[in-house]
């Protein structure tokens, strides 16, 4: 059995190794973040830390595995451990904050409005159909790579998933009036 610490070529695995591979999943890391906080600065902060973390962890990174579900796994643990301090200090649950979408200058074609009805949906999900929905449909991880990465079951993502597009599908078959009244 090889030595998790070294690379496929025998090579001990380095800082540096994973900061050169981290830079490439900066936007992704981001977008992730964004999509747990609906908060740009808190975005920003998950990254910091995740990137942190990797680095001073970097030896249990495992060569031959891929680096961005290492990454996606460290920033959910900062996400939920943040999450349950949050709590634990403000003796609350979490806080609605800033709106995900920045303001759009542009003119609103029927494009850009579908697209925005289809975000508010998606937000409007529970928190954790949300994140699989993100991990599995945005970010292409499969159901066994979203469950390593979120800590759950197969069958939870399964789950998740066939409950998130129902809620999807039923939002769309409402008429918009009633749609409001609902929010």
């Amino acid at each position: 059995m090889r030595n998790p610490e070294f690379n496929r070529e025998g090579r001990k695995i380095t800082t540096s190794d994973v900061r050169q591979q981290l830079a490439a999943h900066l936007t992704r890391l981001w977008r992730y973040g964004l999509v747990l906080s609906h908060n740009r600065d808190t975005a920003e902060e998950l990254v910091q830390s995740t990137c942190v973390r990797a680095l001073e962890k970097s030896a249990q990174f495992t060569p031959g595995t891929r680096i961005d579900r290492w990454l996606f796994s460290i920033l959910h643990s900062i996400w939920i451990s943040d999450l349950r301090a949050r709590r634990v200090r403000m003796g609350q649950g979490f806080v609605e904050s800033d709106d995900l979408e920045a303001p759009d200058t542009r003119d609103q074609d029927d494009d850009s409005l579908r697209f925005r009805q289809i975000m508010l949906r998606v937000n409007a999900l529970p928190e954790a159909q949300r994140n699989t929905v993100f991990l599995v449909y945005v970010e292409g991880f499969t159901y066994q790579e979203a469950a390593e990465t979120l800590s759950v079951p197969v069958g939870t993502i399964m789950s998740r998933l066939a409950t998130a597009r129902a809620t999807l599908a039923r939002s769309f078959d409402l008429p918009p009036s009633a749609q409001e009244k609902r929010s």
